[in-house]
């Protein structure tokens, strides 16, 4: 179980060094998406790709420690 936390831990900080901003939460991602009215629509995918993987990992890890 502890090699299945590193894991995931280490697969969360790269988020912290991404090229692109992985938004914290939801409505900074919505937020991004209203403010840029589809003028930067591949980085709005990536980010919501980054999004959407970190909260995935966020779920497992929080499954594995119940």
């Amino acid at each position: 179980m502890n090699k299945i936390n590193k894991l995931i831990n280490k697969e969360l900080t790269t988020f912290d060094r991404s090229i692109v901003a992985t938004p914290k939460n939801r409505a900074a991602l919505d937020a991004f998406a209203k403010a840029n009215q589809g003028s930067a629509d591949i980085v709005l995918t990536q980010m919501a790709v980054q999004f959407g993987y970190n909260e995935a990992l966020r779920f497992i890890k929080q499954e594995l420690s119940i």
